[in-house]
């Protein structure tokens, strides 16, 4: 096929040797099979920002860094060097998110090299040597989906021990390789500890999990391993070798209504000594 005009500084620079075909186009990204000698592997390109349909929300780019101030400052203004420099930031936002969860064991592709935009991973098969189906492509049977599940809560939790969370996980981001569910697209990947919405983000992630899977195995339904991961990790106790229970019932204190007038009483009262030292002030003037 012809190389596409992204690609050809790989050929040149001897990253790879050949094109083979295109494999998908995302809502981010277009992916092809590329060679080099006997190996076989994935080159991502990705869109620019007026071509894709996910966009760089902010609770996303949330404390993520950046090489330095002046590169702040411009993203901060939305010049035309800080929208460069945002594009390169939420590209190298997947190539660290996959270098960081790959050396943690977590089943992405393993990461090969980054060259002008364009992202080199591990291709991912099936038992046939073919590219993996996506999971929304797979039926399964009731004990498979309780297997798969099981293994992608597993994920998700050495994921966050990696601090990472995924943000986007769902059924068409993960792929069925011939020895089981491998997670993809991490774009948008946050940082566990310093992202406030990561919380919200990991329960959309499991749920999403849930709901999925609880359509071929109807208990799944019922379990709650969202807030069991996120309740033992904020207390600093959740391991990849937790035993999860997938049942969480949220502890209600009773309410301190004394408390919670005294506040109020107190407030008020300082609310109505500010305005009196405004109104002395005035009569002295």
């Amino acid at each position: 096929m012809k190389t596409p005009p992204r690609l050809e500084p790989l050929l040149e620079e001897g990253f790879i040797d050949t094109v083979v075909r295109q494999l998908m186009s995302g809502k981010e990204a277009m992916v092809y099979v590329v060679r080099l000698g006997d190996e076989t592997f994935c080159a991502k390109i990705y869109k620019e920002s007026n071509q894709r349909s996910f966009r760089q929300a902010v609770d996303y780019t949330e404390n993520r860094q950046v090489k330095n101030s002046r590169q702040a400052r411009a993203m901060a203004k939305g010049t035309k060097f800080g929208r460069q420099a945002q594009e390169a930031a939420w590209q190298s936002a997947e190539v660290d998110a996959l270098y960081r969860l790959a050396a943690a064991g977590v089943r992405v592709p393993k990461p090969h090299n980054f060259c002008e935009g364009v992202l080199l991973m591990e291709l991912v098969t099936d038992a046939n040597g073919d590219a993996a189906p996506r999971l929304n492509d797979i039926q399964m049977s009731p004990p498979e989906a309780k297997k798969h599940h099981a293994s992608l809560i597993k994920e998700v939790v050495r994921m966050l021990c990696a601090g990472v969370v995924h943000g986007d996980l769902s059924e068409f981001n993960i792929l069925m390789a011939a020895d089981g569910p491998v997670i993809i697209d991490l774009p948008q990947a946050v940082d566990a500890a310093g992202n406030n919405h990561a919380q919200r983000m990991l329960l959309r992630d499991v749920n999403n999990l849930r709901q999925y899977f609880g359509q071929f195995d109807h208990s799944l339904l019922s379990s709650n391993y969202g807030l069991e991961i996120w309740d033992l990790y904020a207390r600093g106790i959740l391991t990849e070798t937790t035993e999860l229970t997938g049942n969480f019932v949220t502890k209600h204190k009773p309410v301190d209504l004394r408390g919670v007038m005294r506040e109020i009483d107190e407030t008020v009262k300082e609310n109505q000594m500010k305005r009196d030292r405004v109104v002395n002030l005035r009569r002295q003037l």
